[in-house]
């Protein structure tokens, strides 16, 4: 058992957070731009195209995120490919996200009455102007609740980074109670940093889900 000072222990924790932030936002812009494009993909509504989509979707989706992670930490350098851990773990949890934000996305989209696409070809407008003035501003609404909720579930999927040797917040609690031998104490402070880094996401969540079912009562 070593000695650590609990002050050396919560500014080692909290330098470890600022890495599991960094990577939940790399994670959440790249997944977001992946996404998007995915979800352009196949509301072009070309049957290669959404089967080549549901059958992303059903990976990602369909399987553990640590078997990804551990797919791209040791598969690309079988493919000749070296990588360090924080490469892999952002590369992995990048399309982690982009398969959840494609689907939800997609699902806020179809939300919208096909009314509405109708009354815009009425108008004259092509498919993609139906999309992006009448479509797309209502299901923006729709999504930023589920997508501000898929984050928080992102920032705790970070946590399986450590598996692969990645020092984020949970890699640093890990080895910090190995050195102190206190595991409670110290799993306890990573717990708290981790619902300090959620909470308010979880809070802004309900708060816009509740002001959307309020709007829509109207």
């Amino acid at each position: 058992m070593t000695e650590i000072a609990w002050s050396a222990i919560v500014t080692a924790l909290l330098l470890a957070a600022r890495w599991t932030v960094l990577l939940s936002l790399i994670a959440f812009a790249g997944g977001a731009l992946v996404g998007l494009a995915l979800l352009l993909a196949r509301l072009a509504e070309r049957r290669a195209v959404n089967a080549v989509y549901r059958g992303y979707i059903e990976l990602f989706q369909g399987t553990p995120l640590l078997m990804q992670l551990f797919l791209v930490f040791f598969g690309l350098p079988m493919l000749g490919l070296e990588v360090s851990a924080w490469t892999a773990v952002a590369l992995g949890l990048t399309l982690h996200a982009s398969a959840y934000l494609a689907d939800i996305w997609l699902g806020c989209v179809q939300a919208i009455p096909r009314s509405q696409w109708a009354a815009g070809a009425s108008l004259g407008m092509t498919h993609g102007q139906q999309l992006r003035l009448i479509v797309a501003p209502q299901a923006l609404r729709i999504a930023v609740a589920p997508t501000v909720g898929f984050m928080v579930q992102l920032i705790k999927g970070t946590a399986l980074a450590s598996i692969i040797g990645f020092a984020e917040l949970t890699k640093t609690g890990n080895m910090l109670a190995n050195v102190t031998l206190q595991p409670f104490a110290i799993y306890a402070l990573v717990g708290v940093l981790y619902f300090v880094l959620c909470f308010p996401l979880t809070w802004a969540s309900r708060v816009l889900e509740r002001r959307l079912r309020q709007a829509r009562a109207v």
